[in-house]
């Protein structure tokens, strides 16, 4: 009865349910890893961000390049503010209130700028009123200390404009932002002070990229269900072709013909005689 399976539309059908079924298992895997992986770093982060707080400052040129180890370390840099080059980031986010970072540029011993985020104000970096709260920075040479911070991307968290300022904003924090702003070589990273003066509000460290439990983790948690799904669709796809067909082999076999659609032109039962319209009917 079960001989339609060894026919080649079956064999098709059975070599790609064979296939079908481990891809699906493996992707939904593979995304699963990705998403129990994104959990792990989030912890390790958080535990890396308290010992941070709590660990000695280092000097900058020890934790560059800035890795997911290294993000919200304690830096410190020595060097003189550019106050002609003083900036603000727009539209930035702190305890769910609009407002704006203040960032100035350290020139380090060896020339190169560091940007520093000396702190964050309520209100709109556009507006003269809300600017004008804003403290000098520093005058002479001076240590700062800071959270470690990567360059932002357009795409990072808390990030709202990124082009299209008026002079003396920058949407993202980053070194090719910057490299068209000042006539010096920047860093490729930037830090937080850890304690702000003047009024301004210090703006706690972000966790590093790709370590946060953000919507792309998520989106690996959505991913793995489809994948399963996917997997247990082809199961039921086959069991119902199988069963459709073992059916109609066992019909076969007790004589049942399947029923099959009337030629065309066919008449009905009791249809048999034409109609006919009288001469008063045609009239």
């Amino acid at each position: 009865m079960y001989r339609f399976l060894l026919t080649p539309r079956w064999w098709g059908i059975n070599v790609f349910t064979v296939l079908a079924i481990p891809v699906c298992l493996f992707m939904g895997s593979w995304q699963l890893g990705r998403f129990e992986s994104r959990v792990d770093s989030h912890r390790e982060q958080q535990v890396q961000a308290q010992e941070a707080r709590m660990a000695q400052a280092t000097p900058l040129r020890d934790l560059l390049p800035v890795t997911t180890e290294t993000s919200g370390r304690q830096a410190t840099a020595t060097g003189r503010y550019d106050t002609e080059h003083q900036l603000l980031v727009p539209d930035r986010r702190l305890d769910d209130r609009s407002g704006f970072y203040v960032l100035s540029l350290l020139r380090t011993d060896g020339g190169k700028g560091l940007p520093v985020v000396r702190g964050w104000l309520p209100g709109d970096a556009g507006s003269k009123a809300d600017t004008a709260r804003i403290p000098a920075p520093p005058s002479g040479e001076v240590t700062v200390t800071g959270a470690l911070q990567a360059s932002e991307s357009p795409t990072s968290k808390g990030v709202a404009a990124a082009g299209g300022l008026p002079e003396g904003q920058l949407g993202v924090i980053s070194a090719a932002a910057l490299v068209n702003l000042v006539p010096y070589q920047v860093y490729d990273a930037w830090i937080t002070v850890t304690k702000a003066s003047g009024g301004l509000t210090a703006v706690p460290p972000a966790a590093a990229p790709n370590t946060g439990l953000d919507l792309k983790a998520f989106q690996n948690l959505g991913y793995t269900g489809e994948w399963f799904v996917f997997a247990g669709f082809v199961v039921f796809m086959w069991f119902r072709l199988f069963r459709r067909e073992a059916e109609a082999a066992q019909d076969l076999a007790m004589g049942i013909a399947p029923d099959e659609p009337a030629p065309a032109g066919a008449t009905a039962p009791g249809d048999d005689a034409p109609q006919t319209r009288s001469p008063s009917g045609a009239a």
